[in-house]
């Protein structure tokens, strides 16, 4: 083993928050020596995860605006709203319209800008110097303008031109670069700081715009000389809708820091074109709280698909410097309450790690990010402090975080500047080595010199298959969802082509339009992160402080091939998938409700009044008499309507369903973006007097607790007669305490999640499932009654595929119980309703679309 990490090593923060929470309550929350003593607040220790075991997902019921969801929804949410030419010199001035003043915004009482103050105040600072430049990366998903600073020497359009040049060498030609003597003269290393991607951890936006002032103002030689050799990226604040409203989550009730292999969320994809597009070498993440100071790298387990010798080496060595600024301010805990700096790397055992891609740090060394970091701020001001500590009290811990991030932002580019070419040079090589298909280099201490206490459980890599096949007809599982997964591919800068004739590969033949991913490719990392079954890594560590499984090419519902050989076919590139979609030119039609664009026809078909009859296997049926209205389906979705089976009827007309619906943030979006018409509800809701006429069923997931309804709007619910959904733990509650479906819902792990293997029983709800499905909070069900009929059960053996699943402490809940289990039941209450209980978790913060069809499917069944 390698040598012990050094200082003190801790219990998992996750296992041991009641513990920490404690003993940090002291110094987080009683002011300092000779402050006026302001309420003790308890608060929690560090938070990477909404959910907690037992609980539903990013718990909480949610209400976001169906204006919120069209703006993620459609592509034009993306898009700068306007930005100065790509090709043009620096500064980019825009001149930014000041939104109007609202004297709500959750920033003011900390004594920290608000949103509405921001463009004001880049305005000004454009016009100091030569130095700033803003533009504007899109909107956020409540319509605020996502504003980007850059700070630097200014260039000439050729010299900017220039610039992109080595930029696009270092990315697509790395070999190439590493030789070229002008990249390493003169090419401007990329920082990019991000911030305020929690909406009330606000610090790091007022620390980023006095960093940009005080960069525009400084006569010195050493800031010329920086500027001339590096671009500082600026996204000033990442979340303003949370920003204004004093929340974690965007107007759609999204966490934007789990969003980044999904990329939901018009925030999420801005920050993810600024990474492809400027592609920092060097990135911090802003956040809070944490005391003293969490500063990454982190613990174990480590993504598998890094580079990440090349990245300790930066990352490590980054975090002392931010160590000694942070720690040099001089807050100290007995005068401040400040405790000093915490590396997880080198002092914790676990808990913080950097497995799943989806927080902003862990996705950017996919887009050459060489040391990327998590930053939290010591000092709580928001939640239970927010609004109980006097405001003296916040505004003193405010300016105190605000010093903090400023601190690790002046470190960060003192960093970058000193190690220029090795910085550069590393970025190169992260590239180079995917684009020549070398192997990983396991991190140790002789291949990482200079961080101690590197030792085997540090070790993560991976092989990566030299090939993988997307296939096109013959044995696709989904035209439109392999589509869908190729656009993302492509939108995550990973090279794709396809295939000009039919091949062979590994005894299979698969047809001209196939698409295939060369693994010999510079962002290898991203395309096997997304493509990859992952791996189950329950055995590794004690507990996850988030997913750990999330295979798109499992759970977006496109069939997905790897190989070990490169096939010998032309091919040509993809900048976007072929268009997909038909419509049989004859007779009745048939559309399969396999995928959520699907289920979207199907509720368009709906709303403009066709009448639909459900196939035996679930799809859907439509009348000849509606194919023009199919053919602008197919054309703007990309479904395929095929032609009806000889003497196939439909037993059952279907009908536009109405959906009450007490359930996660991402769980409404997903139904939103399957087209079904919603209605928020909640225990207050139903308990306010609801008006059941205008819903045909009830999706329960989050917020409905059925004993804290009153007796009056228990009975309203009883005399509805309204279809039920359930998924997860308080779906099955509400089952069970509603007395609706005979069927014993068993707990899981509630700490556990991941990829698992199923067996679909086929029919209207599981009919063309695909043989995986997601799990968080893992549930099952036995006992089942008359009636009752298991739609999809785990498969047998260890059905975990990849993430982290074992048995709770007493031996119970893991993978062995649940194998062979029904993880999907549906049934007829005795008053007739129709009921669909899910143990899984198929609209996963809107992440396995290949999984929507099966809630979709039980919310028509009635």
């Amino acid at each position: 083993m390698g040598s012990p990490r050094p200082t003190v090593v801790r219990t998992a923060w996750r296992t041991a928050l009641p513990v920490l929470a404690a003993s940090l309550a002291g110094a987080l929350l009683a002011p300092p020596a000779g402050a006026a003593p302001g309420p003790r607040v308890p608060e929690p220790g560090p938070v990477r995860d909404a959910g907690r075991p037992g609980a539903a997902p990013d718990a909480g019921t949610a209400r976001a605006p169906a204006e919120a969801a069209a703006r993620a929804l459609t592509a034009e949410s993306a898009a700068p709203a306007h930005t100065p030419a790509r090709t043009g010199g620096y500064p980019r001035r825009t001149v930014l319209a000041a939104p109007p003043e609202n004297p709500a915004d959750r920033s003011i009482k900390l004594g920290l800008v608000p949103y509405h103050g921001i463009a004001p105040r880049l305005n000004a600072l454009q016009k100091l110097g030569d130095r700033v430049s803003v533009e504007v990366a899109g909107r956020s998903a409540g319509g605020h303008e996502l504003y980007l600073v850059t700070v630097t020497a200014p260039e000439s359009r050729r010299e900017a031109r220039e610039q992109e040049r080595m930029r696009e060498l270092i990315e697509n030609s790395p070999a190439r670069a590493a030789k070229d003597r002008t990249v390493k003269a003169s090419y401007k290393t990329p920082v990019f700081l991000n911030n305020n991607i929690h909406g009330n951890e606000w610090e790091g936006t007022d620390a980023a715009l006095k960093l940009v002032e005080e960069l525009a103002k400084a006569k010195d030689p050493g800031t010329a000389k920086l500027l001339s050799r590096n671009r500082l990226y600026l996204n000033i604040t990442a979340n303003p809708d949370g920003r204004i409203a004093g929340t974690r989550a965007n107007a759609n009730g999204f966490d934007l820091n789990r969003d980044f292999i999904t990329a939901s969320q018009p925030e999420t994809r801005a920050i993810r074109r600024i990474a492809i597009e400027k592609q920092p070498a060097v990135m911090l993440d802003l956040h809070g709280y944490v005391n003293g100071t969490l500063i990454e790298p982190t613990t174990p387990p480590h993504g598998e698909n890094y580079e990440y010798d090349l990245f300790l080496k930066n990352a490590y060595a980054n975090a002392l410097g931010m160590e000694k600024a942070v720690n040099g301010l001089g807050y100290t805990e007995a005068k401040d309450g400040v405790r000093p700096v915490v590396i997880p790397f080198r002092d914790e055992e676990e808990g913080w790690d950097d497995w799943p891609p989806i927080f902003t740090p862990q996705y950017m060394p996919f887009q050459g990010a060489v040391a990327s970091h998590t930053i939290e701020f010591p000092l709580v001001v928001n939640n239970n402090a927010y609004t109980s500590l006097p405001e003296t009290e916040l505004r003193r811990r405010a300016a105190v975080n605000t010093d903090i991030a400023g601190a690790a932002m002046r470190a960060t580019l003192a960093y970058t500047d000193r190690n220029r070419a090795s910085v550069i040079a590393d970025q190169i090589e992260t590239f180079r080595r995917g684009a020549a298909g070398e192997a990983q280099r396991p991190v140790s201490e002789e291949t990482v010199p200079g961080v101690p206490g590197i030792g085997p459980e540090d070790v993560y890599t991976t092989e990566f298959p030299r090939t993988y096949v997307i296939p096109a007809g013959g044995g696709a599982r989904s035209a439109v969802a392999a589509a869908r997964l190729v656009d993302h591919l492509v939108a995550n800068d990973v090279r794709v082509t396809r295939a000009r004739t039919a091949f062979r590969l590994d005894g299979r033949t698969y047809r001209a339009g196939s698409y295939l991913v060369d693994m010999h490719q510079p962002k290898r990392g991203i395309a096997n992160v997304i493509l990859a079954d992952g791996r189950d890594i329950s055995a590794d560590v004690s507990t996850m402080y988030d997913i750990s499984g999330w295979s798109l090419g499992r759970l977006w519902g496109a069939t997905v091939v790897d190989s070990e050989r490169a096939p010998r076919v032309p091919v040509r590139a993809v900048t976007a998938a072929a268009p997909t979609g038909g419509v049989a030119p004859f007779g009745d039609l048939r559309l399969r409700l396999d995928d959520p664009k699907e289920i979207q026809a199907l509720n368009s078909l709906l709303d403009k009044g066709v009448r639909v009859r459900r196939a035996a296997d679930g799809a859907a049926l439509v009348p000849g008499s509606a194919r023009a209205v199919a053919r602008t389906l197919a054309r703007e979705l990309g479904v395929e309507f095929t032609a009806t089976r000889p003497g196939e009827k439909g037993t059952a007309e279907l009908r536009r369903t109405r959906v009450a619906a007490a359930v996660t943030p991402g769980e409404l979006f997903a139904l939103r973006e399957m087209g079904f018409a919603v209605r928020p509800v909640s225990t207050e809701t139903l308990n306010a007097g609801f008006d059941w006429a205008s819903a045909d069923v009830l999706f329960v997931s989050s917020g409905l607790d059925h004993a804290r309804l009153t007796p009056a709007a228990r009975k309203a619910f009883g005399a509805s007669g309204v279809s039920v959904v359930g998924v997860g733990a308080q779906g099955a509650a509400f089952n069970a305490a509603a007395g609706l479906l005979k069927a014993t819902a068993v707990a899981g792990n509630g700490d556990a999640n991941g990829v698992v293997r199923v067996r679909n029983a086929g029919g209207p709800v599981t009919g063309g499932a695909p043989e995986h499905t997601f799990v968080y909070s893992p549930g099952w069900f036995t006992g089942l009654g008359a009636g009752v009929r298991a739609e999809q059960t785990y498969a047998k053996g260890n059905p975990l595929v990849s993430g982290h699943w074992r048995a709770s402490e007493n031996g119970t809940g893991g993978p062995s119980d649940a194998a062979g289990k029904a993880s999907v039941v549906s049934g007829e209450a005795a008053s007739g309703a129709r009921v669909v209980l899910f143990g899984t978790q198929p609209l996963f913060r809107a992440h396995p679309k290949g999984l929507y069809a099966q809630l979709g499917r039980a919310l028509l069944t009635r």
